[in-house]
């Protein structure tokens, strides 16, 4: 099983690069499917999810190829049997943003069968918002024996539909799925995400006719069909607030290239709040820290609030300044399963229903953890990096899910930081860096 291990205690400090962003990528490659032409997508970060995705693509008749790492020609001309073959393997079921192949398939198709999605065990994420929105457009809906969506409909037809909470991926997947509904959907209380926009964005580059992505109402006419284009993914909104939160932990000096500053001015608030100093740039930001840390308060909130995406990395930092902070989950309410993984490098952070209050202690200690999820288990790298002695992080599994080359880059920026698989390996690291 591969771990990291980590010796940290070292001030980062250099240039790191972004790559495409993770949440926007999948329901763009999703979205990929649903012209016969060739659709060229460019900035694609190669990490476990969208490989698993593509992967679930191809094995239902799409042709997928890799012009280069961050670069893909997709064609859905040969799905088999109009989309008809389930779309589920043992891979499929482990990524969340597998259901945006149903709201693909129902669009193109009007027939979806798809497994149920996986994903990080973050707290209860139901569909019932998805099914909710495929219905409202004409499509009859089933949870069938073996865990698999299905939804079929004779035509689709354009509806009003309200959502009852604000949620990014019934909004992406309601978008898919009236793109090639007859007539005008309007989608009101929809999420405003960065990705939802860069969806809408690749849709409408194929043909789509999408109108308001980024408020909270957006209106779809629905086209006959879609046609081939050329794309490229925005920056990792969460990949950049991770390095940033990095640089602030090991009171360090980075810049932040390949980003859209606008998409991080939540994240860079509560950091400036901090005692950091953020300087923003066209598309980088400088981010340094060399003093004490103050506390503050954070609260999780739908786009352009804080992103809940990056709850862990700012606890983590928190626990470093010196008084009391607190942090208040909103989206998840099983995000703080990491506390306990803090605790064995000596945070204190007492969890009360949905809030986490913790007392800063200034430092932590290396120890033994296991990543819970994919943004904890890069918090724990975080603090592993901030930490006096060596560390180590089981189950990286879950953080190669959503980071590319993360050790790579991290090693770039003078981070000691290697992936081992077995103890020998970590005990050579740590005799190497005594």
């Amino acid at each position: 099983m591969k771990q990291y291990v980590v010796k940290g205690g070292y001030a980062l400090e250099g240039e790191v690069e972004i790559g495409g962003a993770k949440n926007a990528a999948l329901g763009i490659l999703a979205a990929a499917i649903m012209t016969d032409e060739i659709v060229t997508i460019e900035n694609v970060p190669y990490v476990s999810d969208t490989r698993t995705l593509l992967k679930a693509m191809e094995n239902i008749g799409a042709s997928v190829q890799y012009v280069d790492r961050h670069t893909v020609k997709i064609s859905g001309r040969n799905i088999m049997n109009h989309g008809r073959i389930p779309v589920d393997d043992e891979y499929i079921r482990k990524i969340r943003a597998s259901y945006y192949l149903i709201g693909a398939l129902l669009g193109k198709y009007k027939y979806a069968n798809v497994a149920l999605p996986g994903g990080c065990d973050i707290g209860a994420r139901p569909i019932d918002l998805h099914i909710k929105g495929f219905e409202k457009l004409g499509a009859k809906t089933e949870i069938v024996q073996g865990g698999c969506v299905v939804a079929e409909a004779e035509n689709l037809t354009a509806a009003h539909i309200y959502m009852d909470t604000v949620s990014v991926g019934a909004t992406i997947n309601i978008m898919l799925a009236a793109t090639l509904a007859t007539g005008k959907t309007t989608i009101e209380n929809a999420a405003k995400e960065p990705h939802v926009v860069d969806v809408a964005n690749f849709l409408n580059m194929m043909g789509a006719n999408i109108k308001g992505a980024g408020t909270d109402v957006i209106r779809i006419r629905g086209v006959e069909r879609l046609h081939g284009a050329e794309y490229s993914i925005i920056p990792d909104q969460i990949e950049a607030g991770t390095f940033m939160a990095m640089a602030v932990a090991t009171r360090g000096n980075v810049l932040i290239k390949n980003v859209i500053p606008k998409h991080l001015e939540a994240i860079s608030s509560k950091l400036i709040e901090m005692g950091a100093t953020i300087i923003e740039y066209d598309d980088s930001v400088r981010v340094m820290a060399d003093g004490k840390l103050r506390p503050t308060q954070v609260k999780t909130l739908p786009y352009p609030g804080f992103p809940t995406d990056m709850q862990a990395q700012m606890t983590t930092i928190l626990s470093l300044t010196d008084g009391t902070s607190i942090v208040t989950e909103s989206i998840f309410e099983n995000r703080f399963r990491y506390v306990q993984e803090l605790a064995r490098m000596g945070a204190k952070i007492r969890v009360e229903g949905n809030s986490a209050i913790i007392s800063g202690v200034g430092h932590y200690t290396g120890a033994c953890v296991t990543a819970p999820d994919l943004r904890a288990g890069a918090a724990l790298v975080i603090a592993a990096l901030s930490a006096e002695g060596f560390s180590t992080i089981d189950d990286i599994e879950f953080i190669l899910r959503g980071y590319e080359d993360f050790d790579e880059k991290i090693r770039g920026l003078g981070g000691d930081i290697e992936v081992v698989e077995t103890e020998r390996d970590a005990q050579k690291f740590k005799l190497k860096h005594a």
